[in-house]
């Protein structure tokens, strides 16, 4: 008689040898169309994401509770340690703050390094070639290009079957919107969003989260730049800076590469020498410079806080 010990033993000799060992069950799949009109079979739960672009999926999925495996990110002119844009701020998740490799900066990021993470999914943004990555894994191509970047949280949240953390995260978004709505009269204010950018003064008014908080509030908007489409920016001759005056006037600036509100003041006055002379709100105080990475990424976080500090901005003060 075999004994029941022996028995277990040569189980898991038979287990643990490479030649018989058990076949994995598969994952199931599922048919998605990516938008360059692939047609790509994805893990019906995706586990381990490799996102290749920073502020419009990296953000985004981590807001929807998923933590990719690497990423797309940035680094500075000082050569600091790699950072995902706007994410600790918006999330307090980065690349030293949690187990997510950082895959590069460019958009022709090293396959084999990719390959090394084992990813189940990969995602991938307008500018890379998806042939270069389609053999480690399912790579769906989604374009960043779109001018709603909302429509790829969307998207992303299909993928990874969070649809229910999205809906949360728009149920907040619309309370702090219909917040904001209520106490502030938004069509009496006007407000435009600046930047001097290469001699340029650039309008951001209809751009990114910002944007979006803008219009979705009803703020009213100078005449010169009512016209650009939603979800873009446009850019000015100097010589057009009177007419982009509004009630209050909002100018970033890149604080994540090192830059101050004073960095904004002085690239506008570069442009437009005495640019306050110009600008009504200027002279009333209502110039006011901000961070730029806050008011670009795809994020409800980003969102919501966008929206208090318009009732913070716009709110009459005590007299």
């Amino acid at each position: 008689m075999i004994r029941p010990t022996l028995i277990a033993a040569i189980l898991a000799a038979i287990l643990a040898s490479p030649a018989l060992a058990l076949p994995a069950f598969a994952q199931d799949t599922r048919t998605f169309i990516d938008d360059a009109g692939r047609s790509v079979e994805i893990p019906a739960h995706p586990e381990r994401i490799v996102s290749l672009h920073d502020l419009f999926f990296s953000v985004p999925l981590i807001e929807l509770g998923i933590l990719p495996i690497g990423s797309h990110g940035r680094s500075n002119d000082e050569g600091t340690e790699p950072f995902m844009r706007s994410s600790k701020m918006m999330t307090g998740v980065d690349f030293d703050t949690a187990d997510i490799t950082f895959l590069g900066t460019g958009t022709e990021i090293d396959p084999e390094a990719i390959a090394a993470l084992e990813p189940d999914l990969i995602v991938l943004s307008t500018n890379q070639d998806p042939d270069l990555y389609a053999s480690i894994a399912p790579a769906i191509l989604l374009d960043f290009s779109l001018s709603d970047k909302y429509a790829l949280y969307d998207r992303l949240a299909e993928i990874t079957g969070s649809q229910a953390n999205l809906n949360l995260l728009k149920t907040r978004y619309e309370q702090q919107l219909s917040q904001l709505k209520t106490v502030v009269d938004t069509p009496s204010i006007s407000v435009n969003v600046i930047a001097a950018v290469d001699g340029q003064v650039r309008s951001y008014r209809h751009f990114a989260a910002l944007g979006r908080v803008l219009d979705d509030a009803g703020f009213a908007m100078p005449e010169v730049v009512r016209d650009v489409p939603s979800g873009q920016y446009q850019d000015y001759s100097p010589e057009m800076l009177p007419e982009m005056d509004a009630d209050l006037i909002l100018v970033t600036y890149r604080a994540e590469q090192g830059e101050t509100a004073q960095d904004a003041y002085d690239q506008l006055e570069a442009a437009v020498p005495g640019f306050c002379a110009f600008l009504t709100a200027c002279q009333n105080g209502r110039l006011i410079a901000i961070p730029r990475d806050e008011t670009f990424v795809t994020s409800y976080n980003a969102l919501g806080t966008l929206a208090y500090s318009m009732i913070a901005l716009t709110t009459p003060p005590a007299r």
